[in-house]
């Protein structure tokens, strides 16, 4: 067997992909939108902020030592030589284009008020179920700030750790300082699912949980992924994105493969859908289902209970 320096394997392994790619393979290499980059070969093959994953596949890496070994097929010998004979013949010029995104700073949470009575009653009033909001509220995923009372629409990160408040309330609606808009309001399938049901307020997917439930329908059965706002593309469709949130969902997700978009029944809703349609691939079935009847899916909760409609609605922000 080839003997290799292990000062060489550790030069090797600090090769990342798209350092690799953009100086020894530039065919292989296609923007697909913001910060991400796809490869040719594979266009389910996410590259952003240093590190790459394979969604088709489920596997991923930070490497190009990784991707040589785990998508080219190269054993571990071929792989270093690959990377050392390149470098070697030509030294890499690293692009600025990779930069990791710093996280936002001083997230907090708004205090939490003693009492939930009058953010439960609003909630209710806008026809969400009583159980769905004691399970968001047990889950950690929703209470009551102080002094207002308002709603607030707490965001998880893989450790159940908060990266992301939403706040709603009569007549208000925002954000907490700091949040991150990767981690907005979700409630995950109750057991592994491979849809994902996907809306624009948090308010719009408890009404549609609502809605299963009174229709005696496990609201738990799907992953219910809110973007906390409109989504609204680029005028430049090259510096259109994926939405934050659904980036981050379907990167940690790879068992995804239909995502319904369930948005407004307007024409920012209708663009929204197309947009996001243009930059996901071909390998997920994307299908869109606005609501029956009304602006969004709290309009038509509150038609099929025959709620007031003098509630004020959800006013669009930008993401």
């Amino acid at each position: 067997m080839p003997y290799i320096a292990p000062e060489v394997i550790t030069e090797a392994k600090k090769m990342d992909l798209f350092t690799y790619l953009q100086n020894y393979e530039p065919q292989e290499l296609v923007h697909f939108s913001g910060g991400v980059y796809c490869t040719r070969t594979h266009d389910s093959l996410k590259i952003s902020n240093g590190k790459w994953c394979w969604h088709s596949r489920g596997i991923g890496g930070k490497s190009a030592l990784d991707y040589l070994i785990k998508v080219n097929g190269l054993n571990f010998i071929e792989a270093v030589e690959r990377i050392t004979g390149q470098t070697a013949a030509a030294p890499p010029v690293f692009s600025s284009k990779q930069k990791k995104q710093k996280p936002k700073a001083d997230f907090a949470l708004p205090p939490a008020s003693r009492s939930a009575t009058r953010m439960v009653n609003y909630l209710n009033g806008r026809g969400i179920d009583y159980d769905i909001i004691s399970f968001c509220i047990s889950t950690k995923r929703l209470y009551a700030n102080r002094p207002y009372q308002n709603a607030v629409f707490v965001g998880l990160d893989e450790k159940g750790m908060p990266r992301y408040a939403a706040l709603r309330g009569e007549g208000f609606m925002g954000e907490a300082e700091g949040s991150d808009k990767h981690y907005s309001f979700c409630i995950p399938a109750e057991t592994k699912s491979d849809t994902l049901q996907l809306f624009e307020s948090p308010i719009d997917l408890l009404s549609y949980a609502t809605l299963l439930k009174l229709h005696r329908q496990n609201w738990q059965k799907d992953n219910l992924l809110s973007l906390s706002g409109v989504y609204q593309p680029k005028e430049k469709a090259e510096e259109t994105t994926t939405p934050a949130a659904l980036e981050r969902f379907l990167q940690n997700n790879p068992n995804i493969k239909k995502i319904v978009l369930r948005f407004d029944n307007d024409e920012t809703g209708r663009l929204a859908e197309q947009t996001i349609k243009a930059v996901l691939p071909d390998s997920y079935e994307i299908i869109s289902k606005p609501p029956p009847t009304g602006k969004d899916y709290n309009d038509y909760l509150c038609d099929r209970l025959n709620l007031s409609q003098t509630q004020d609605k959800e006013r669009s922000y930008a993401r």
